[in-house]
């Protein structure tokens, strides 16, 4: 019979349980008759709550998990003839089982990344295309942040890739299933992440960051009146989405369950600290902070035990919630008999693999210390 694992399991934040204050908030919402489809007090009060966060022209759709979002937002912002500039390892283009462009009908253009990360000069590569009918037409530059090799794009390379992207008439969409995790990396808000830096769409994370069950699509904008052109086709993204929610089976009938849920992580409406340490700090900053917290302790330990000929070596950068290391393949088969995590690649030689450790908000100090001290025990004790 098989040892079950020790630890809780280091294979992803989506393992995590749902925090205490959203399932609350569930049941709260679990109050009597309200109107379907969104048409409750509660996604009333998130769309209230999604301006206060990120702006005055910010606009929110819930939906049901982050592929749906990503597939409405990316949609919305695309004609039925483009494509999409994205990330090699982007969750769009790697674990969406084709979903942009099946469900969609969008062609995916990939780009090498290192470290998760794309350059300006990655997506001016693809302005040749723009003219050509034998080409799709790259129409969308959509982001993942943080990224999926934990990386986090810092505000200015953010803003780089923005102003390419809009010179060349490409709309910005970002995955944002871990923005949390990037902007408590950041320090920042989640608007300076988004909306001050020129993003137009937001498929906005929350399972990954202690919900259960739901996501949302945003359509941001600045406060100030931007130019016509440009205010019309926010306009028309915006009168999209209800029917783009609709016909990819997005728009939850009870919608209020979904919205209650962001209304914990973001803070009900009035609430004026938009991110920092402590209690008084919203949800989503101590779930993501926790968790990067969780994640910088795990990398240290590994890098600490590592330095024997057959150990450990921190591969990628930790700066959000996700570490990735090689090791000896019979030391991954052995430590996942203490704790559950997933091989991400081939390591550096045929006998070693790369791993992935996912922290999450529940994760606690004392798994984490667990897991390294398995790490840099003698295989034969």
């Amino acid at each position: 019979m098989t040892t079950p694992p020790q630890l809780p399991p280091l294979a992803s934040d989506n393992y995590a349980p749902a925090h205490p204050d959203v399932l609350a908030a569930v049941a709260a919402a679990n109050d009597g008759y309200a109107g379907a489809y969104g048409a409750d007090p509660w996604t009333a009060r998130l769309d209230l709550r999604v301006r206060e966060v990120f702006g005055a022209g910010a606009l929110a759709f819930p939906v049901l998990n982050g592929t749906g979002a990503n597939v409405v937002s990316l949609t919305a912002l695309s004609p039925r003839w483009g494509g999409v500039v994205v990330a090699d390892v982007a969750h769009a283009n790697t674990d969406e089982n084709g979903a942009p462009e099946r469900v969609g009908g969008l062609k995916l253009l990939p780009c090498a990344s290192v470290d998760g990360r794309i350059t300006p000069d990655d997506v001016a590569r693809w302005a040749g295309q723009r003219d050509d009918v034998h080409r799709a037409h790259p129409a969308v530059l959509s982001l993942t942040q943080s990224t999926e090799l934990g990386t986090v794009y810092a505000l200015d390379d953010l803003r780089a890739l923005v102003h390419v992207a809009h010179d060349l008439g490409m709309a910005v969409h970002v995955d944002g299933s871990r923005l949390a995790n990037a902007a408590a990396t950041l320090g920042c808000s989640l608007r300076t992440l988004t909306t001050d830096a020129g993003i137009d769409v937001v498929s906005l994370g929350a399972a990954k960051n202690g919900g259960m069950l739901g996501e949302a699509v945003l359509v941001l904008g600045p406060d100030d009146a931007p130019d016509a052109a440009a205010a019309r086709a926010r306009e028309a993204v915006a009168a999209s989405v209800p029917y783009l929610r609709k016909a990819t089976m997005q728009l939850a009938s009870k919608t209020r369950f979904v919205s209650a849920q962001l209304l914990a992580l973001l803070g009900d409406p009035g609430t004026t600290v938009a991110h920092g340490p402590g209690d008084e700090a919203p949800l989503w900053w101590r779930n993501a902070a926790h968790a990067n917290a969780m994640a910088a302790r795990l990398a240290a330990g590994l890098r600490d035990v590592g330095g024997r000929a057959d150990g450990v070596r921190v591969t990628r950068p930790t700066e959000a919630n996700a570490v990735f290391a090689t090791m000896p393949r019979p030391t991954a088969d052995r430590l996942r008999a203490v704790a559950r995590f997933y091989d991400w690649a081939d390591g550096e030689t045929a006998d070693r693999v790369e791993v992935r450790l996912m922290c999450a908000w529940d994760t606690a100090p004392e798994t984490v210390d667990a897991f390294v001290a398995a790490a840099g025990a003698d295989p034969l004790t």
